[in-house]
């Protein structure tokens, strides 16, 4: 080799790559022969930019994915809380990220559940009560913001309320009163977004046979400083933090879980 390279001049023959950049290549091919498919990446070799939540793959802020199962869902991060809709439920999921092992994200519900596990690379786990252990999914394409429910009118609020008293009393099989004796302006789009996960979540909890459900008779919403939901004597009551938007009101699964696991 050294002789070759005095007889060219100290030139590659043919106007080629130098010998150094052949060396380097020779390297980086080797390397990727010895080493699994999946492992290789050239922004692993050179390095590259973090993208939001740490990862190297960009995902739109807002994205839709599809699931190896078919469900589909969006995934919104461009606020200050991630927020989660699976297509074909009104329920919107406020999350909160946290840095794993290897790069990894993972989103939680506000019961400390995994809902989706992001890796360095982009791949995304979807966890649902159907597939606890979790299933892929596939970015799908970007998709509009996930917007919290409007500002919402008194009539439209008692409409809603008694919606959601409708469902809850054929889910129980008797009366079920919902009401919200100190809602102002302010608080009422969120309350009225708490009376639907309340009425979702009597309907899940009659389906599996709880008892509780048969014993609650009202449910009180109301705003306060903090995010609460507890169940005493047949009273359901519920309290929203207008000021944290969709963070402010627990989810579903939560106010389900005070009738029982």
């Amino acid at each position: 080799m050294h002789r070759m390279w005095r007889r060219s001049g100290g030139r590659p023959k043919g106007g080629g790559p130098g010998l150094a950049a052949r060396v380097a290549l020779a390297m980086v091919v080797a390397f990727s022969a010895a080493a699994p498919a999946h492992a290789i990446n050239l922004r692993d070799l050179f390095g590259a930019a973090p993208s939001y939540d740490g990862r190297v793959a960009a995902a739109p802020p807002v994205a839709r994915y599809v699931s190896q199962d078919g469900d589909s869902f969006v995934l919104d991060r461009s606020g200050p809380e991630p927020l989660l809709r699976f297509d074909g439920d009104d329920e919107i999921w406020a999350l909160r990220s946290a840095s794993a092992v290897r790069g990894d994200v993972v989103y939680r519900n506000d019961l400390g559940q995994m809902m989706l596990r992001a890796t360095r690379l982009g791949g995304v786990t979807v966890f649902t009560p159907r597939r606890p252990s979790g299933v892929a999914a596939a970015l799908d394409g970007p998709a509009p913001p996930l917007e919290p429910r409007p500002v919402i009118s008194g009539p439209a609020l008692l409409q809603l309320l008694a919606s959601a008293s409708l469902r809850a009393g054929h889910a129980a099989r008797h009366l079920v009163s919902f009401e919200a004796p100190d809602v102002d302006r302010r608080s009422a789009a969120l309350i009225a977004d708490a009376a639907n996960l309340c009425a979702k979540a009597i309907e899940q909890r009659a389906r599996s046979g709880r008892s509780a459900v048969a014993r609650t008779r009202l449910v009180r919403l109301k705003a306060g400083d903090r995010v609460d939901a507890r169940l005493s004597h047949g009273v359901l009551e519920v309290t929203v933090d207008p000021d944290r938007g969709l963070a402010g009101r627990p989810s579903s699964r939560r106010i389900a879980r005070l009738f029982g696991k």
